[in-house]
């Protein structure tokens, strides 16, 4: 029996780019009659409106009311309660995926997912005989010759080079392995990766170093025998729009997109926005100002050009500079000027692999590691061995000039030392659980299984003039190394006073000034909290700037006015208006007019300062309107919105 193709599906999906993309995922696999929903609120509504929607897919990241506050509501509803719910979300991470289950998820599909995973969860979330998996089997295969055949999966990216020209020099009989042969499965995203070495369809994987470090910690066979690579990614910034100071600006209330939340790109991009002064993550657990969406890596640069709203991407290349080759993308840094000699992809196996098999490893690893360094040092056979090993379908349109530029780029991917070094894991964990509250702490000992690299790195032949550090650390995260400048208090502000004192709001936070009108106040709200207003049928919570600064109410007169500014909330941006007793003028403001902010002597708590400008006309105090509220009032001033 065969699912209904005009089945009513309701997608639920903030992002427009995303809700097109996953409406025309849904298309592909057979459905064609979507409902579309931009947050939880809005999807509530269509609910109501339209009784024979027959599966509700929703992410879980959304302004207003998230997926996960959607789901909750549809199973405390009778009327809801037994509705197909399928979460798709960002939220990668197993920790994520269960609590998607306990609320009563009937499945939870990871962000960036193929059609072919869509079409699976559907057709088991309504009880239907799927299409039979690949079967799993004892062990590997063996051939007449005794060789193991090994399965290795991989995705379409530089950093998994090294593969591409071990199959190459084996299929040109350049290397004859004498305890194994090589079949290479390219796959159209991390979660078949992902899935593939879960259950046992695939022998090995080059696959992110936090994924993998995840999988682990949930019980996953697996173990860490090489670095794929080092550096090898890009981060670039949307070319709409004007670049300049303050730098900060640009990406402020923004999307930026990584390909999985489980990646060292989602680590580099958040330390990266930290030091630019900046609140970057998924939405949900904090007030973030750079709001981070998961988007399938090859697909980055579409969703890009398709957003205005979309500051840039950090993902490995050659994706950035066929971006910027395109004219869609600047260059904004390199990855290894983040972090110098980082790791990102791993080399891991699964355990029966390692135990029944140790020579094949040892010398599949022995010949990877030869591989590396054949990249190394002959970049132009190496660019034309990655035009038919990442894009043997010509999808992508890879050029190997194009690919020359990247291998060759000093700063660039590296694959000469691809040694597992445990220290520089601990600073992926360390970072990770500690400062983005993201995986779980490992036991990085039982992870890394480094015998197999021993040998590998010690007897690999170095090139004239070559050198190699094996068992060396290649450093702990440093200090990022970019210009501080990018972090400057430069720019135009709006500039309003309170009684005697003059205040300056960055000019791009603040969206529009009105006169004061009709506040609807609503009980049980913090004192400096005035009510809503309603401005072309948008709800807007409002707040006396005196009150919120403690300072003596006055009455209101005909200078009074609404500065409306777009704060960061729990799941996004919102629009909030700031009573003020006057508004006097835009001035721009240069960096060495800013003092920074004494620690007493305001009444404007020293964390919510940018600095004091001291110009012609007084001093300035210069507000960082995201850090004015406490999450626990955005919160209760966001339920009242």
């Amino acid at each position: 029996m065969a699912l209904d193709p005009q089945m009513k599906i309701l997608l639920v999906e903030d992002a427009g780019t995303m809700r097109k993309m996953e409406a025309r995922i849904l298309g592909q696999v057979g459905f064609t009659n979507i409902v579309e929903a931009k947050d939880g609120n809005d999807a509530m509504e269509k609910l109501g409106a339209e009784p024979d929607i027959a599966l509700v897919i929703s992410d879980w990241s959304m302004p207003n009311c998230d997926g996960y506050q959607l789901l909750q509501w549809m199973r405390g509803h009778d009327a809801f309660k037994n509705l197909p719910f399928l979460m798709a979300t960002g939220h990668g991470d197993k920790a994520y995926v269960a609590k998607a289950k306990e609320a009563g998820a009937n499945g939870v599909v990871a962000k960036p997912f193929t059609p072919d995973e869509l079409k699976v969860l559907i057709d088991e979330i309504f009880g239907l005989k799927q299409v039979a998996a690949p079967k799993k089997e004892e062990g590997p295969k063996m051939s007449a010759e005794g060789k193991v055949h090994l399965k290795m999966a991989h995705i379409q990216i530089t950093d998994h080079l090294a593969l591409g020209v071990l199959k190459h020099q084996v299929a040109s009989g350049q290397k004859n392995p004498l305890h194994f042969s090589l079949d290479t499965l390219c796959m159209p995203g991390w979660n078949p990766v992902q899935n593939a070495l879960e259950n046992g369809e695939v022998d090995g994987a080059f696959i992110l170093a936090p994924m993998a470090m995840d999988l682990f910690s949930y019980g996953v066979p697996i173990k860490l025998v090489l670095f794929a690579h080092r550096n090898g990614s890009i981060c670039v910034r949307n070319k709409t729009g004007k670049y300049a100071k303050p730098y900060q600006q640009f990406f402020k209330h923004k999307t930026f997109y990584i390909p999985h939340k489980m990646s060292i790109h989602n680590m580099l991009a958040h330390m990266y926005f930290t030091q630019m002064g900046l609140r970057p993550g998924v939405a949900g657990k904090e007030a973030v100002n750079v709001l981070f969406d998961v988007v399938p890596p090859v697909a980055m640069p579409e969703f890009l050009k398709d957003n205005a709203e979309a500051s840039g991407f950090l993902v490995a290349e050659p994706i950035g500079s066929r971006a910027i080759t395109a004219g869609i993308a600047e260059r904004q840094f390199l990855s290894s000027e983040v972090w110098q000699d980082h790791p990102c992809c791993v080399v891991v196996f699964r355990e029966e692999i390692l135990s029944k098999y140790p020579e094949a490893v040892q010398e599949f690893t022995t010949m990877l590691v030869e591989a590396g360094l054949y990249i190394r040092d002959h970049v132009d056979e190496a660019a034309e061995i990655a035009v038919t090993f990442l894009d043997p379908q010509k999808k992508i349109g890879l050029e190997p000039g194009l690919l020359r530029t990247v291998l060759s780029d000093p700063q660039g991917i590296t694959t000469d030392n691809l040694y597992p070094v445990k220290e520089d894991l601990e600073t992926i964990q360390d970072y990770m659980t500690s400062k983005m509250e993201i995986g779980r702490r490992i036991n990085l000992a039982e992870f890394i299984d480094t015998r197999f690299a021993d040998i590998a790195c010690k007897h690999a032949p170095i090139a004239a003039g070559g050198s190699r550090e094996t068992t060396a650390p290649r450093g702990a995260a440093k200090k990022l190394g970019i210009d501080q400048s990018l972090a400057s208090r430069e720019g135009k502000y709006l500039i309003f006073t309170l009684g005697k004192e003059r205040y300056g709001l960055g000019i791009l936070d603040v969206r529009e000034i009105i006169g004061l009108m009709a506040i609807h106040e609503l009980p049980q709200m913090p004192p400096f909290f005035r009510g809503v207003i309603n401005l072309r049928d948008k709800v807007i919570p409002v707040m006396d700037m005196r009150s919120k600064f403690g300072m003596e109410s006055v009455e209101y007169d005909d200078r009074t006015c609404i500065i409306v500014v777009e704060v960061s909330g729990l799941t996004g941006s919102r629009l909030i208006g700031i009573i003020v007793d006057a508004v006097s003028e835009v001035v721009t403001i240069k960096e060495q007019e800013v003092e920074d902010s004494p620690q007493f002597g305001s009444v404007v708590d020293s964390q919510c300062l940018l600095g004091m400008a001291k110009l012609a006309e007084g001093v300035t105090i210069l507000l960082d309107i995201d850090r004015l509220m406490h999450i626990q009032e955005a919160v209760l001033i966001g339920e009242a919105a």
